[in-house]
């Protein structure tokens, strides 16, 4: 069993950056494959970004387009998301999740098991 909770949310201009954190309590952290999802009012929870457990590998949606990274720090038992020259359309909830997806998967928000309750973040134009 993993506890999620998510930080580092808030109001940014257009053009500027937010990095969130996801603090992870429970055994077996390291082991997990972590991503963000972002849930826009009235819009479906999408992917944003995973790394897995290694901490080698990383999948992002097209929509990062270079702008975002994320990482990990097992020893911390925490995940970030460092996102730069964000756009009003970045305005959403976002969540961490944990699981076991497989490579083939990683994008689906339904091979996670674990869900932070969120945080959000505010891009004004």
């Amino acid at each position: 069993q993993v506890q999620l909770v998510e930080s580092g949310g808030g109001l940014v201009q257009a053009g500027g950056s937010l990095r969130l954190s996801c603090a992870a309590s429970g055994r077996s952290f390291s082991s997990y494959t972590m991503g963000w999802f972002r849930q826009a009012p009235g819009k479906e929870r999408e992917f944003v970004a995973t790394i897995v457990w290694t901490g080698g590998r990383t999948y992002y949606a097209d929509f990062v387009k270079g702008r975002f990274t994320i990482s990990r720090d097992n020893a911390k038992n925490t995940v970030y998301l460092q996102m730069n020259s964000l756009g009003p359309e970045g305005t959403a909830g976002y969540y961490c999740a944990g699981g076991y997806p497989g490579m083939i998967t990683v994008r689906d928000r339904n091979r996670y098991d674990y869900w932070g309750p969120g945080n959000q973040g505010t891009v004004s134009p």
